[in-house]
């Protein structure tokens, strides 16, 4: 009998090395569901490339090509809508998104951030962590909600922090890990074991791992 898999869709606005990392587990099993569209806000992004090799159609949603904020939402939501994903990726999208939006998908809307949030939320976080002087920084997923990197936190990871780092050193230490955290979220929702109760997102623990995969 086949079974139908979930579907996401994944926002980008750079290079996408995060939304490569996440098809490339999407290729081998790991995540078990279906990337049915990259969405842009740049059509210059590289992620569009990386889409186009893979097969998946990339859809430009341009800022500058509307009057306002509402105006490009309202034209985004109606984007994300065309596909119907059971959850939507922000993978280096770099907008903020609207309450409107944010509510729509709400428990269905993910985002990775490099640092150990709730610390250094916004830009450069990496930069910030190394500023602070902490001895450990890292990656956050979280869900998405209207106030900017302060949602429920699905998974963590942590990396060193050396004393001759700066922001561009540590950033690439931290993308090794936001290349595990963020397809192994995704695994997570798509396998239902995430419940978010207040702002704590429980796992479900009950669902035994499959062998020689990071869970």
């Amino acid at each position: 009998m086949n079974v139908k898999k979930g579907t996401f869709v994944v926002l980008a606005s750079g290079r996408g090395s995060n939304f490569q990392a996440i098809l490339d587990r999407v290729s081998d099993g790991y995540i078990p569901a279906v990337c049915t569209a990259l969405i842009t806000d740049n059509p210059l992004a590289h992620a569009i490339e990386r889409a186009r090799a893979a097969g998946i159609p990339g859809e430009v949603v341009s800022f500058k090509s509307f009057s306002d904020k509402q105006a490009y939402e309202t034209a985004l939501i109606a984007t994300i809508q065309k596909y119907n994903p059971d959850l939507v990726v922000l993978a280096g999208y770099m907008r903020i998104l609207g309450s409107e939006i944010v509510r729509k998908y709400s428990g269905r809307m993910v985002n990775i951030h490099p640092s150990l949030l709730p610390s250094f939320t916004g830009l450069h976080a990496q930069e910030q962590a190394v500023n602070y002087g902490v001895k450990v920084a890292g990656c956050t997923v979280h869900f998405v909600t209207e106030d900017m990197d302060a949602g429920p936190v699905i998974i963590q990871r942590t990396v060193p922090v050396f004393e001759n780092d700066d922001g561009d050193i540590l950033s690439d230490r931290i993308l090794v890990e936001e290349h595990k955290a963020f397809p192994q979220a995704i695994r997570l929702f798509f396998q239902g074991r995430l419940t978010i109760e207040g702002r704590v997102v429980k796992i479900d623990t009950n669902q035994a791992p499959s062998p020689g995969r990071d869970d």
